[in-house]
């Protein structure tokens, strides 16, 4: 596992990503928080097809997130902007005002939700070092 006779990969120095990099992250972030506003108003409102669709709408998104990046991260970044926004939701506001029942299926789409985050985040994409995938003579 060596990167052009540098050495192992994990011994090299972290590099900066790169401007683009951090814009598609940045961009995932603020689309998972906007899918967890959906999800969230969409899920009571057919209570099993919209909880199946709000739940299978983020898994879309978190592992077209990591298939898009080609590495964990994109997964992780719009997980945490739809963490973001469910758990501000679930606050309520000093006029008693909130948007989650006390129903069964908000406390599904909440624990199903970070459930799928960390599946979606779990099995996308990792670092591959690069190379031309032949094992080493042995």
């Amino acid at each position: 596992m060596s990167t052009a006779g540098r050495g192992p990969m994990l011994a090299q120095p972290l590099q900066r990503p790169s401007a683009g990099r951090i814009a598609a992250h940045l961009g995932l972030f603020v689309l998972g928080a906007v899918v967890g506003i959906a999800g969230s108003l969409v899920q009571a409102g057919w209570l099993p097809g919209g909880l199946l669709l709000a739940l299978a709408g983020s898994a879309g998104l978190f592992l077209g997130g990591a298939r898009a990046t080609g590495g964990r991260g994109g997964a992780v970044a719009p997980a945490a902007g739809w963490m973001l926004a469910v758990i501000l939701l679930t606050a309520s506001r000093p006029e008693g005002d909130f948007l989650f029942g006390a129903g069964g299926g908000s406390y599904l789409f909440l624990l199903g939700g970070m459930a799928v985050a960390v599946i979606c985040a779990t099995i996308g994409l990792g670092r591959r070092p690069g190379g031309n995938g032949a094992r080493l003579a042995k």
